[in-house]
C-alpha cells in the first residue's frame, strides 16, 4: 500500500483567527471550507482546523509533542519568509541527526517543526 497524501487535523477554539494566522504568517493557502472547518495547504502539507471551543487548548496540556514534522528544501528561506510576516520563531539549527530544524508554536500552542535534510 501507497501513502498518496497526509492531512494534519486541529481543534482549535476561533477557526477564523487561527485559519488568518496559517494564512497571513505561514503562507497557507484555504482550499475548503465545509461547515465548521476550514481545510489549508502548502505545498504537500495540508491542515484540516476544525472549530472545538470547548477544547483543552494545547498550550495547558503541558506536553513537548509536535503535531508534525514537514521537510522543506529551504528552511532558512521559510524562517525569513514567516519572520518578516511577524512570526516569532528562532533561527534553525543544525542537529546531530543531519537536519537543520525550526520549532514553530501556533497562538493556539500546537507546535510543528519544520526542517531540512543536510545530507
Amino acid at each position: 500500500m501507497q501513502v498518496t497524501a497526509q492531512h494534519h487535523v486541529l481543534a482549535v477554539p476561533d477557526i477564523a483567527a487561527t485559519a488568518r494566522w496559517w494564512t497571513e504568517v505561514m503562507g497557507f493557502q484555504v482550499w475548503a471550507e465545509p461547515p465548521g472547518w476550514i481545510f489549508l495547504r502548502r505545498g504537500a502539507c495540508s491542515l484540516m482546523l476544525g472549530e472545538c471551543p470547548d477544547a483543552i487548548p494545547p498550550a495547558d496540556l503541558g506536553d513537548h509533542q509536535y503535531f508534525a514534522y514537514v521537510v522543506l528544501a529551504d528552511v532558512d528561506a521559510y524562517h525569513a519568509e514567516i519572520a518578516a510576516r511577524g512570526a516569532a520563531v528562532p533561527p534553525p539549527q543544525d542537529k546531530p541527526w543531519g537536519m537543520r530544524e525550526m520549532p514553530v508554536a501556533t497562538p493556539d500552542g500546537h507546535r510543528i517543526m519544520f526542517g531540512q535534510d543536510l545530507g
